[in-house]
């Protein structure tokens, strides 16, 4: 039975995650700790569901903790390592950026350090949409430069992209990092647009509508993300021979590394977003028009084809059906 190391594991990404190789036959190591940056019952009832199954091991720890992922490493021998353990949340980096120094960029060397030390075949760590920053070229691809952050949080998520490609150059580690486009859907965090627009809607309250409705997301639902993350883990990066890079590929042209984007390849509205929830809920949003957030960027647009190249795989779910599915979710869950 093969190993798979998933860190976040409580997390909503993480979560689908490890259900998804428990599905496939696959014993998993979940390393959470249970952070309080939002309703950790919320992540205490996603691992109890993973808790069900005898091949789930849950660890309780942070990834930044000395030593940790260096004893897990050696004691499991993971064959596969995703790696989706950050502080997440833009406008939460302002206030609180010593967080996402520690989590982002030192737990990600912890994990670099372990895997140094202990190979797996394949690690695939998560960075974000926001790693494009300034870009204003649309759709972003993956081989376009991306020096421009606009928060901390994207800074250090950038940073973990640059530590990776030295590991995997210097060790001949295999790792491939996705960037996420708001990643949306049943079990979300209560941090983002969906969960918040949703709860007040239903309870008749208004709703922040940052740059006055102009913004426009590529909205990906979950579980075609966790899809394209099943399916890259056989897409196992290679160093190329001769230095030379595919044409549309993103591979590294002296390390095994590689960057996908996994989008929607839809830029859509976030007015459009909000019929979709004001549809599915069946209420009118009460909007509260506001100037752009410090730290954010008025739209995202994901250029899947490189995934698509390496899997065969392109994310479907539109919008309106994925919303839907996450306020069935939210009324079961909350009773409302």
């Amino acid at each position: 039975m093969p190993t798979a190391l998933v860190t976040g594991a409580a997390g909503f990404i993480g979560s689908y995650v490890c259900r998804r190789f428990l599905d496939e036959g696959w014993r998993v190591i979940g390393l959470d700790c249970l952070s309080d940056y939002y309703d950790v019952t919320l992540k205490e009832r996603r691992e109890a569901m993973l808790n069900q199954s005898a091949d789930y091991r849950s660890v309780h720890d942070l990834v930044e903790t000395p030593g940790l992922l260096m004893s897990l490493f050696a004691e499991e021998k993971p064959d596969v390592v995703v790696h989706l353990a950050a502080q997440a949340g833009v406008r939460y980096s302002i206030d609180n950026p010593r967080a996402y120094l520690e989590s982002n960029i030192i737990g990600t060397f912890e994990l670099l350090e372990a895997a140094r030390a202990h190979p797996p075949k394949h690690m695939l760590l998560a960075s974000t949409s926001s790693a494009y920053g300034a870009n204003t070229e649309m759709p972003y691809r993956e081989n376009v430069r991306a020096d421009h952050q606009m928060s901390f949080y994207a800074a250090t998520k950038k940073s973990t992209e640059s530590m990776a490609h030295s590991y995997a150059h210097l060790f001949d580690l295999p790792i491939t990092m996705f960037r996420f486009f708001t990643v949306y859907g049943p079990w979300g965090r209560p941090d983002m647009a969906l969960f918040k627009f949703t709860k007040n809607i239903l309870e008749d309250k208004p709703i922040d509508v940052y740059n006055f409705g102009d913004m426009k997301r590529d909205f990906t639902y979950v579980v075609d993300l966790v899809e394209a993350i099943w399916l890259l883990v056989s897409a196992v990066p290679v160093r190329p021979e001769d230095g030379v890079v595919p044409e549309g590929d993103s591979l590294s042209p002296v390390a095994p590394f590689r960057v996908v984007n996994i989008g929607n390849s839809n830029a859509v509205q976030l007015t459009d977003f909000i019929e979709a929830i004001e549809t599915a809920t069946g209420k009118t949003a009460q909007k509260n028009l506001m100037p752009m957030q410090a730290g954010d960027v008025p739209a995202t647009w994901a250029d899947a084809s490189l995934l698509r190249s390496l899997t065969g795989y392109a994310p479907t779910t539109d919008v309106p059906a994925g919303v839907a599915a996450f306020v069935d979710w939210y009324r079961d869950y909350y009773q409302v």
